[in-house]
């Protein structure tokens, strides 16, 4: 008998597999991605990813949208050692959470290491670039405040620049 734990993550690795063959990504799933409720097998998952046509392209790193809300976004990334994802800002906010292998990000400051295990989270706009030091994959959340929310906050960042140059 298969618990409903296994029968979803059977569903899942079912639809993973139609998207993968049929091509058309995220839409042949169905809007799974936005569901009032989500459970991944991060493990089932992250195997995978190496299956991938993306992985044996010359970016070495592969990935998978698992949540897709209007405000919400989870993608599991993975990427092969040695490899790099070029300097980049998110208009949200973003946490980083390693779950193996070990990355490092560089941010315009300092680099901050990510071996398996660790989370990091910066705010918006902040560039970065992240380095794979071996493979590794790691769950990356953004998340994007409200229209009202980013009207406020641009204003205060204004006052913040208008403040600081007086």
């Amino acid at each position: 008998m298969i618990s409903k734990m296994q029968a979803g993550d059977n569903m899942a690795i079912a639809q993973t597999q139609a998207s993968r063959r049929s091509g058309v990504g995220h839409e042949s799933i169905n809007g799974t991605l936005s569901e009032s409720v989500l459970q991944f097998n991060l493990t089932s998952e992250l195997a995978q990813l190496p299956r991938d046509e993306s992985w044996l392209s010359p970016t070495g790193r592969s990935s998978k949208t698992l949540v897709k809300y209007p405000d919400l976004r989870i993608v599991l990334i993975a990427m092969k050692a040695n490899t790099r994802m070029h300097e980049h800002t998110a208009a949200g906010r973003i946490s980083v959470h390693t779950l193996n292998g070990h990355i490092r990000l560089h941010l315009p400051e300092r680099v901050v290491d990510l071996p398996a295990g660790n989370l990091l989270a910066l705010d918006q706009c902040v560039s970065h670039d992240v380095e794979a030091s071996e493979d590794s994959a790691f769950l990356l959340t953004l998340s994007w405040p409200s229209e009202t929310t980013n009207k406020k906050s641009e204003r205060h960042r204004k006052k913040t620049i208008r403040h600081k140059g007086k």
